[in-house]
Protein backbone atom coordinates (compact mmCIF):
# COMPACT_ATOMS: atom_id res chain seq x y z
CA UNK A 1 0.00 0.00 0.00
CA UNK A 2 1.38 3.33 -0.89
CA UNK A 3 0.78 7.03 -0.48
CA UNK A 4 -0.45 8.61 -3.54
CA UNK A 5 0.60 12.57 -3.94
CA UNK A 6 3.87 12.04 -2.21
CA UNK A 7 7.77 12.59 -2.84
CA UNK A 8 10.32 11.75 -0.56
CA UNK A 9 8.42 13.02 2.75
CA UNK A 10 6.89 16.23 1.19
CA UNK A 11 2.91 16.74 1.21
CA UNK A 12 1.00 17.73 -1.86
CA UNK A 13 -1.14 20.27 -2.06
CA UNK A 14 -5.02 19.44 -1.12
CA UNK A 15 -8.49 20.79 -1.00
CA UNK A 16 -8.49 24.06 0.99
CA UNK A 17 -9.12 23.39 5.28
CA UNK A 18 -12.30 24.31 6.37
CA UNK A 19 -13.74 26.52 8.58
CA UNK A 20 -15.58 23.58 10.89
CA UNK A 21 -13.98 23.36 14.33
CA UNK A 22 -14.78 22.01 17.95
CA UNK A 23 -12.38 22.72 20.97
CA UNK A 24 -11.23 25.39 22.78
CA UNK A 25 -8.12 26.97 24.52
CA UNK A 26 -5.32 25.28 26.13
CA UNK A 27 -1.22 25.44 26.64
CA UNK A 28 0.51 23.29 24.20
CA UNK A 29 3.95 21.10 24.39
CA UNK A 30 6.07 23.19 23.36
CA UNK A 31 5.14 26.42 24.97
CA UNK A 32 1.79 27.90 25.65
CA UNK A 33 -0.52 29.07 23.04
CA UNK A 34 -2.78 32.35 22.99
CA UNK A 35 -5.76 32.12 24.61
CA UNK A 36 -8.28 30.83 22.32
CA UNK A 37 -5.82 28.81 20.69
CA UNK A 38 -6.91 24.90 21.22
CA UNK A 39 -4.07 22.19 21.45
CA UNK A 40 -4.74 20.30 18.53
CA UNK A 41 -5.77 22.03 15.66
CA UNK A 42 -6.42 20.19 12.38
CA UNK A 43 -7.10 21.58 9.35
CA UNK A 44 -8.64 19.95 6.05
CA UNK A 45 -6.86 16.58 6.70
CA UNK A 46 -6.36 14.09 4.16
CA UNK A 47 -4.96 10.67 3.76
CA UNK A 48 -5.09 8.41 1.19
CA UNK A 49 -3.45 5.26 -0.39
CA UNK A 50 -2.81 3.32 -3.18
CA UNK A 51 -3.09 -0.13 -3.36
CA UNK A 52 -3.45 -2.80 -5.94
CA UNK A 53 -3.64 0.36 -8.42
CA UNK A 54 -6.50 2.08 -7.07
CA UNK A 55 -6.74 5.00 -5.04
CA UNK A 56 -7.89 4.81 -1.60
CA UNK A 57 -8.96 7.74 0.64
CA UNK A 58 -9.33 7.29 4.50
CA UNK A 59 -9.79 10.80 5.88
CA UNK A 60 -11.25 13.23 3.59
CA UNK A 61 -10.96 16.69 4.61
CA UNK A 62 -11.11 16.35 8.59
CA UNK A 63 -11.60 19.75 10.53
CA UNK A 64 -10.87 19.36 14.21
CA UNK A 65 -9.96 21.28 17.34
CA UNK A 66 -9.17 19.70 20.63
CA UNK A 67 -9.02 22.13 23.76
CA UNK A 68 -6.02 20.95 26.49
CA UNK A 69 -7.52 18.79 28.78
CA UNK A 70 -9.72 17.71 26.53
CA UNK A 71 -11.39 12.94 27.02
CA UNK A 72 -11.91 12.59 23.61
CA UNK A 73 -13.42 9.42 22.95
CA UNK A 74 -13.09 8.28 18.27
CA UNK A 75 -15.76 5.73 17.59
CA UNK A 76 -16.03 4.35 13.98
CA UNK A 77 -17.06 0.96 11.99
CA UNK A 78 -14.21 -1.40 11.90
CA UNK A 79 -11.51 -0.40 8.81
CA UNK A 80 -13.30 2.90 8.32
CA UNK A 81 -9.50 4.77 9.31
CA UNK A 82 -9.60 5.71 13.23
CA UNK A 83 -5.90 4.30 13.76
CA UNK A 84 -4.93 5.86 10.55
CA UNK A 85 -6.28 9.14 12.33
CA UNK A 86 -4.28 8.47 15.04
CA UNK A 87 -1.24 7.95 13.39
CA UNK A 88 -1.11 10.89 11.41
CA UNK A 89 -1.96 13.27 14.51
CA UNK A 90 0.52 11.25 16.07
CA UNK A 91 2.76 12.23 13.28
CA UNK A 92 3.66 8.59 13.00
CA UNK A 93 2.62 9.09 9.40
CA UNK A 94 2.59 12.03 6.74
CA UNK A 95 -0.82 13.37 5.94
CA UNK A 96 -1.55 13.45 1.84
CA UNK A 97 -3.08 16.94 2.80
CA UNK A 98 -4.08 19.48 4.83
CA UNK A 99 -2.42 20.60 8.40
CA UNK A 100 -1.87 19.43 11.93
CA UNK A 101 -0.73 21.91 14.83
CA UNK A 102 -0.02 21.33 18.22
CA UNK A 103 0.53 24.36 20.52
CA UNK A 104 0.35 26.39 17.37
CA UNK A 105 2.91 25.06 15.48
CA UNK A 106 2.26 23.11 12.40
CA UNK A 107 4.21 19.79 13.22
CA UNK A 108 4.80 18.29 9.84
CA UNK A 109 7.16 21.69 9.14
CA UNK A 110 9.87 20.20 11.12
CA UNK A 111 12.75 17.97 9.76
CA UNK A 112 12.32 14.15 10.54
CA UNK A 113 14.96 13.85 13.27
CA UNK A 114 13.42 16.88 14.96
CA UNK A 115 10.06 15.85 14.26
CA UNK A 116 10.86 12.39 16.23
CA UNK A 117 11.76 14.07 19.24
CA UNK A 118 9.27 16.69 19.55
CA UNK A 119 6.91 13.35 19.09
CA UNK A 120 8.66 11.83 22.04
CA UNK A 121 8.62 14.68 24.18
CA UNK A 122 5.30 15.87 23.49
CA UNK A 123 2.79 12.80 22.57
CA UNK A 124 2.53 9.61 24.18
CA UNK A 125 1.13 6.39 22.27
CA UNK A 126 -0.81 3.49 23.92
CA UNK A 127 -2.04 0.76 21.49
CA UNK A 128 -4.16 -2.54 22.04
CA UNK A 129 -0.80 -4.44 21.88
CA UNK A 130 1.57 -3.15 24.68
CA UNK A 131 5.14 -3.56 22.80
CA UNK A 132 6.93 -3.79 25.95
CA UNK A 133 10.42 -5.54 25.52
CA UNK A 134 10.49 -9.35 27.00
CA UNK A 135 14.29 -8.78 28.46
CA UNK A 136 13.53 -5.64 29.90
CA UNK A 137 11.75 -5.07 33.58
CA UNK A 138 8.65 -2.93 33.93
CA UNK A 139 10.47 -0.03 34.92
CA UNK A 140 13.26 -0.51 32.49
CA UNK A 141 10.35 -0.34 29.37
CA UNK A 142 8.62 2.53 31.12
CA UNK A 143 11.93 4.66 31.77
CA UNK A 144 12.39 3.81 28.17
CA UNK A 145 11.45 7.84 26.30
CA UNK A 146 13.55 9.26 29.58
CA UNK A 147 16.49 7.55 28.31
CA UNK A 148 16.07 8.06 24.64
CA UNK A 149 15.98 11.89 25.76
CA UNK A 150 19.22 11.54 27.58
CA UNK A 151 18.23 11.80 31.15
CA UNK A 152 20.51 10.00 33.39
CA UNK A 153 19.89 6.58 34.35
CA UNK A 154 18.67 7.53 38.14
CA UNK A 155 16.72 10.59 36.27
CA UNK A 156 14.59 8.02 33.89
CA UNK A 157 13.91 4.96 36.19
CA UNK A 158 13.00 8.04 39.40
CA UNK A 159 10.23 9.33 36.84
CA UNK A 160 9.21 5.82 36.04
CA UNK A 161 9.40 4.57 39.17
CA UNK A 162 6.77 7.59 40.09
CA UNK A 163 4.72 6.81 36.50
CA UNK A 164 4.52 3.03 37.88
CA UNK A 165 3.39 3.89 41.41
CA UNK A 166 0.71 6.10 39.73
CA UNK A 167 -0.54 3.17 37.77
CA UNK A 168 -0.76 0.65 40.52
CA UNK A 169 2.45 -1.03 40.02
CA UNK A 170 5.37 0.08 42.14
CA UNK A 171 5.37 -3.33 43.71
CA UNK A 172 5.98 -4.88 40.23
CA UNK A 173 8.36 -2.57 38.94
CA UNK A 174 11.52 -5.60 38.30
CA UNK A 175 9.21 -7.93 37.21
CA UNK A 176 9.60 -8.62 33.12
CA UNK A 177 6.60 -8.61 30.84
CA UNK A 178 6.27 -12.21 30.88
CA UNK A 179 5.84 -12.22 34.45
CA UNK A 180 2.91 -9.95 34.29
CA UNK A 181 -0.86 -10.23 33.69
CA UNK A 182 -2.57 -8.74 30.45
CA UNK A 183 -3.73 -5.78 32.19
CA UNK A 184 -0.69 -5.43 34.30
CA UNK A 185 1.31 -5.16 30.83
CA UNK A 186 -0.87 -2.76 29.54
CA UNK A 187 -0.43 -0.51 32.58
CA UNK A 188 3.40 -0.41 31.78
CA UNK A 189 2.84 0.66 28.71
CA UNK A 190 0.68 3.42 29.67
CA UNK A 191 3.69 4.04 32.35
CA UNK A 192 5.73 4.42 29.75
CA UNK A 193 3.78 6.57 27.40
CA UNK A 194 3.15 9.35 30.54
CA UNK A 195 6.74 9.24 31.82
CA UNK A 196 7.68 12.22 29.96
CA UNK A 197 4.42 14.04 31.25
CA UNK A 198 3.32 14.67 27.67
CA UNK A 199 0.29 16.70 27.06
CA UNK A 200 -1.37 14.48 24.63
CA UNK A 201 -1.87 10.68 24.67
CA UNK A 202 -3.33 8.84 21.65
CA UNK A 203 -4.58 5.44 22.79
CA UNK A 204 -5.60 2.97 20.09
CA UNK A 205 -7.89 0.22 21.47
CA UNK A 206 -5.74 0.17 24.92
CA UNK A 207 -8.53 -2.32 26.17
CA UNK A 208 -9.25 -4.29 23.40
CA UNK A 209 -7.48 -7.34 24.21
CA UNK A 210 -8.28 -7.37 28.10
CA UNK A 211 -11.39 -8.88 29.92
CA UNK A 212 -14.02 -5.88 31.21
CA UNK A 213 -12.66 -6.14 34.64
CA UNK A 214 -9.35 -5.46 33.75
CA UNK A 215 -10.34 -3.08 31.06
CA UNK A 216 -11.99 -0.97 33.26
CA UNK A 217 -9.20 -0.74 35.67
CA UNK A 218 -7.30 0.82 32.19
CA UNK A 219 -10.26 3.26 32.18
CA UNK A 220 -10.24 4.28 35.25
CA UNK A 221 -6.13 5.07 35.04
CA UNK A 222 -6.89 7.01 32.17
CA UNK A 223 -9.50 9.05 33.77
CA UNK A 224 -6.95 9.86 37.05
CA UNK A 225 -4.63 10.79 34.88
CA UNK A 226 -6.42 13.45 33.36
CA UNK A 227 -7.53 14.94 36.46
CA UNK A 228 -3.89 14.65 38.07
CA UNK A 229 -1.96 15.32 35.17
CA UNK A 230 -4.35 17.30 33.05
CA UNK A 231 -3.64 14.92 30.15
CA UNK A 232 -5.35 15.70 26.50
CA UNK A 233 -6.49 12.35 25.47
CA UNK A 234 -7.69 10.72 22.23
CA UNK A 235 -9.23 7.77 22.45
CA UNK A 236 -9.80 5.05 19.79
CA UNK A 237 -12.52 2.54 21.00
CA UNK A 238 -15.32 -0.40 20.48
CA UNK A 239 -16.18 -0.17 23.55
CA UNK A 240 -19.73 2.22 23.92
CA UNK A 241 -19.73 1.78 27.65
CA UNK A 242 -16.26 3.73 27.72
CA UNK A 243 -16.98 6.19 25.35
CA UNK A 244 -20.32 6.70 26.78
CA UNK A 245 -18.12 8.43 29.90
CA UNK A 246 -15.97 10.80 27.94
CA UNK A 247 -16.97 13.89 28.16
CA UNK A 248 -16.46 14.59 24.61
CA UNK A 249 -17.31 11.96 21.83
CA UNK A 250 -16.78 11.75 18.24
CA UNK A 251 -17.09 9.21 15.64
CA UNK A 252 -15.47 8.99 12.20
CA UNK A 253 -18.06 8.14 9.14
CA UNK A 254 -17.07 8.35 5.45
CA UNK A 255 -13.53 9.77 6.21
CA UNK A 256 -14.73 12.84 8.19
CA UNK A 257 -14.76 13.05 12.04
CA UNK A 258 -17.87 14.90 13.50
Amino acid sequence: MTDPDRGSGGRAPGPAPGDRSAGGGGRGSDGPPGPNQPLVRIRGLHKSYFLGGKRIDVLKGVDLDIAEGDLVSLTGASGVGKSTFLHVVGTLDLPTAGEVRIAGEDVFSRGEAELADFRNRAIGFVFQSHFLLPEFTALQNAAMPALIQRQSPEQAEAAAREMLDAVGLGARIDHKPGELSGGEQQRVALARALVLRPRLLLADEPTGNLDPATGEGIHRILFEMNEKLGITAIVVTHNDALAARMPRRLRLREGIVT
